[in-house]
């Protein structure tokens, strides 16, 4: 449940500060050890050239029986203020739980966001999350979305409350913790278990360079790779395809003149710098960047070839030989965009694990 718009003026950025103090105090006053109970425990498969992961796993074991409690909170509308938005609303499996043809998601009714709602995968591995970067836990990244007032805009409160009247839910935490207590503490640790589960690690490049069955390149596809790593790589490295950086990556600003990570550290070699995202199923995700901008992959590299713009925060990968952007001829980008769609895993967007049950 990454984000649809991040924080961006004072009022959604006091939204967020709330609602992340608000879940810092829970979850300090959740902390007792855990009821034991005996339910299944769900083993976290680690792809063998994936980094270490980030996400500490002997804090919160995955079980079966939370593992579906998460799932079930991250389909479920009450959790926003008229109960008509989830977080599958506008993070959608389809599409590698991104916002389907969405240059920016809708939220509670029919809100505009200003950021694009970024694909949810591989999150275990991140060191921060939304554009901004403006959350650093995991387990407290969901009281964002829920707090955003253009998001689903409830009161983490009143969401603890629709739970309790659930009977359902009662039996959902009884059977996931051995007790019928609701608490924020619990919710936000199932919420993550789904999230952590949320890998793709199984498109035809991950094939190849595990060198099992069904990775194999045709000629363009292995020339795109090698163009890919001459030319994209710098910022989206390892085979999470991000450094977890943030970059200006001389987008020229639009009349909301988004400052990207300044809105949360108020230094001002940071403006315009934003996190750069994976590229995993990076086919099924657009439109792109973090305004959504761009709807196609190639609108996409004719931006990096032509279209960037100096600015005193461009990322000196962008300022080569006197000049900015990366230099593409037609016929590269056509071969890097070839190599891109290897990185589709049709096993994680089709998965019934993770699908709405």
């Amino acid at each position: 449940m990454y984000t649809m718009t991040d924080a961006l003026f004072s009022r959604t950025a006091v939204c967020i500060a709330a609602a992340v103090l608000f879940a810092f105090l829970l979850l300090l006053s959740g902390c007792t050890k855990e009821e034991e109970t005996t339910t299944t425990v769900l083993k976290f498969e680690q792809p063998s050239n994936f980094p270490p992961l980030r996400y500490r796993l002997d804090n919160n074991p995955i079980t079966e029986s939370r593992f579906v409690l998460g799932r079930t909170l991250f389909y479920d509308n009450l959790l926003s203020v008229n109960n008509t938005i989830s977080c599958g609303s506008c993070h959608q499996q389809s599409v590698a739980f991104a916002h389907a043809d969405h240059r920016v998601s809708h939220g509670v009714f029919d809100r505009l966001g200003t950021r694009n709602s970024p694909a949810l995968q591989n999150l275990g591995y991140n060191t921060s999350f939304m554009w901004d970067g403006g959350i650093f836990d995991l387990d407290l990244q969901p009281l964002a979305p829920i707090a955003n007032h253009v998001e689903m805009d409830e009161q983490p409160t009143r969401v603890m409350d629709k739970l309790k009247q659930s009977a359902k839910y009662r039996q959902l935490f009884q059977n996931a913790y051995g007790s019928d207590e609701i608490t924020p503490a619990k919710m936000l640790k199932a919420l993550s278990q789904f999230m952590v589960m949320l890998v793709s690690a199984n498109s035809r490049y991950d094939k190849l360079v595990r060198n099992e069955p069904g990775g194999t390149f045709s000629a363009d596809e292995n020339e795109g790779l090698q163009l890919f790593r001459g030319k994209c790589q710098t910022c989206h490295a390892t085979d999470l395809f991000t450094d977890q950086s943030f970059r200006n990556n001389g987008l020229p600003p639009t009349a909301l003149n988004d400052l990207g990570r300044y809105a949360v550290t108020l230094n001002s070699a940071d403006k315009y710098r934003f996190k750069v995202p994976g590229l995993r199923n990076i086919e099924k995700t657009g439109p792109f960047m973090h305004d959504g901008r761009f709807r196609t992959l190639e609108a996409v590299l004719d931006h990096y070839s032509d279209g960037v713009m100096n600015s005193p925060t461009l990322d000196t990968a962008l300022k080569q030989n006197g000049g900015t952007g990366i230099p593409l001829s037609a016929e590269e980008k056509r071969k890097i965009i070839s190599f891109l769609k290897t990185l589709t895993d049709e096993q994680f967007i089709r998965n019934p694990i993770f699908s709405e049950q």
